[in-house]
């Protein structure tokens, strides 16, 4: 019996060596073209070299997400098949009434790779330069201001939602079916206010047709250095960033989750890296694995609280 398990002991160790030996796949549950997707196409390359294997993308859109996450979460565990994540790891479980697999434990998280602060914008002719200005004037008119959005259930949504909470505002969401519809509908007055990723806010908040009034981040961005955060502005603790990281099947060997996360966090770490994830309005990010994962369960429990707070629902 010995003889045999010291066996396969050495098989699993020779596997994991040789490893990898054929093409990766990494699946997208968003269409190409979008910001995640242009994310991914930055990094597959320095990773792909450090890997020293080709990685193919698998676009697998659908449910918000879940259909690429239930795909990743259903493979074989042996790190053949990434997972491109998104926010939709920690909010879909209270979105949608039921998935097929869990996020936090059939999913083994390799690394961050970049993080989006969203802005604060409004339109032009708003009578508030500020967020506290804007919480005053949501006060006195109570149920009259209205804040615009991607979509119920999006992370936009939600970025919005953890502001009205937070601040115990009262205020109408209007949903649209995406966010170059709401922010235009901003510009153009017919919404209010809304959070929308920086890169696709800025040309606009540059061009006078757009007011900002805070970033989401825990620190300034370096493209707006004169606006603040939302904690600076007056919400403790708020922070709400689209960001993408990389994980595989949960199961998958230790072995092969680190040589994934190093050939990743180098990949990460290059200047060439910093200068083209710049070049999209990118901040670089990379983490152990134990550190995505504790993230992922910080950020779940922060949203939990949100959605089950408005008995919000996937559409």
């Amino acid at each position: 019996m010995r003889n045999t398990l010291g066996l396969l002991l050495m098989f699993a160790m020779g596997a994991a060596s040789a490893w990898p030996d054929k093409p990766l796949r990494v699946v997208h549950g968003f269409a190409a073209g979008g910001g995640a997707d242009i994310l991914l196409r930055s990094v597959l390359p320095k990773f792909s070299e450090n890997l020293g294997q080709q990685i193919l993308v698998d676009y697998r859109t659908g449910a918000g997400g879940n259909v690429a996450m239930e795909a990743v979460a259903k493979a074989a565990p042996d790190g053949y098949t990434l997972l491109m994540g998104t926010p939709g790891l920690t909010t879909n479980t209270f979105l949608y009434d039921k998935l097929g697999f869990d996020p936090l434990k059939d999913l083994a998280p390799v690394s961050l790779i970049g993080s989006v602060p969203n802005a604060l914008i409004a339109t032009p002719s708003l009578p508030a330069n500020s967020v506290r200005e804007l919480m005053a004037l949501a006060k006195a008119q109570p149920g009259k201001l209205n804040y615009a959005s991607s979509g119920t259930g999006t992370s936009l949504h939600l970025a919005a939602e953890l502001f009205r909470i937070g601040a115990g505002l009262d205020m109408q969401h209007i949903p649209y079916k995406g966010g170059a519809q709401a922010q235009t509908d901003v510009m153009g007055g017919q919404a209010q206010i809304m959070f929308n990723v920086l890169p696709s806010a800025l040309p606009q908040i540059k061009a006078g047709k757009l007011k900002v009034l805070a970033v989401t981040g825990k620190t300034r961005s370096e493209a707006l250095p004169d606006v603040p955060t939302m904690i600076e502005a007056g919400l403790p603790g708020y922070s709400a960033t689209t960001w993408n990281g990389i994980l595989v099947t949960g199961g998958t060997p230790r072995e092969i989750v680190l040589r994934l996360n190093d050939a990743l966090v180098r990949a990460m770490k290059t200047p060439e890296m910093k200068e083209a994830l710049a070049k999209i309005g990118q901040d670089p990010l990379w983490s152990t694995p134990e550190e995505f994962a504790a993230f992922l369960r910080e950020e779940t429990e922060k949203w939990r609280k949100v959605i089950q707070a408005t008995g919000l629902k996937a559409q």
